[in-house]
């Protein structure tokens, strides 16, 4: 039986909220495409402009690859429901989501994954290690937040936020998976996409027992802060300096989708 969505939320919306229910429905279906899914569970969330209270959230039970931007659920960081919806929400999703959004005002979009490289790494003792480019650009830049069970426990949100301190973008969760914030769905979308190519290549280097080359640390910091010139350089002639490689990333959808993320 196909699925009926109520639509009010686009009708109403302002362009403004337009532009990021559709970026937001695109990063569902990118993360879908990439295969970084995890069923229906895992979540990408986006605050509604003008803001500081609510987001945009995944509707529980439509898989990544379907969600559109009048699909997408509009609550508050107090768990109520802001638009008519059938659908519910991941509770685990608005227990982590609700944290970073209130938390961090700049967090404009969150993004969490399981992926088996991700979990995978994040269930290493040594975490991310600074083996290849990628994690490099996260180079004592990612932190660390311990597994406490399903996220379904309200109190466990101060703890995730207080690890995830003031100014990180990326978030181990212990046992668990991999998760970035950015101030634009480009930019947490593609923080995720890098992070786990350093995960998947880390778990490749480690399957072969090969010793590591190693990369100096004046190196290591080196290219970390390569990555934040590369962002801080764009920003001036750019509204975000991730916009060029957003708009290669959504090409991808825009041939092959029998409806439309836009929709």
């Amino acid at each position: 039986m196909a699925l009926t969505i109520l639509k009010p939320s686009t009708e109403t919306a302002s362009d403004a909220e337009r532009k990021v229910r559709e970026d937001l429905a695109a990063a569902y279906r990118l993360v879908a495409y990439f295969g970084l899914d995890d069923s229906i569970y895992t979540h990408i969330s986006a605050r509604v402009p003008g803001t500081d209270d609510q987001f945009l959230i995944n509707p529980f039970g439509m898989l990544f690859r379907d969600i559109t931007a009048s699909s997408l659920v509009k609550i508050d960081t107090e768990g109520r429901i802001v638009e008519p919806t059938e659908y519910a929400v991941n509770p685990a999703g608005f227990t982590i989501h609700s944290a970073v959004h209130m938390a961090r005002h700049d967090a404009n979009c969150v993004l969490h994954t399981h992926t088996i490289a991700g979990v995978g790494v994040s269930s290493l003792a040594c975490g991310l290690e600074p083996c290849n480019q990628w994690a490099l650009q996260f180079h004592n830049r990612v932190v660390y937040h311990a597994f406490e069970g399903i996220a379904l426990n309200h109190e466990e949100r101060e703890r995730l936020t207080a690890d995830l301190g003031p100014t990180a973008k990326a978030l181990i969760l212990r046992n668990h998976g991999l998760l970035t914030c950015g101030t634009s769905v480009a930019e947490a979308f593609i923080l995720m996409m890098n992070l786990e190519r350093a995960c998947r290549v880390q778990m490749a280097i480690q399957s072969t027992g090969q010793p590591v080359y190693p990369v100096p640390e004046d190196v290591r910091e080196l290219t970390a802060r390569q990555y934040e010139g590369w962002e801080t350089n764009r920003k001036a002639g750019s509204r975000d300096p991730y916009e060029r490689e957003w708009k290669a990333y959504l090409q991808r959808l825009e041939p092959a989708a029998s409806t439309s993320f836009r929709d």
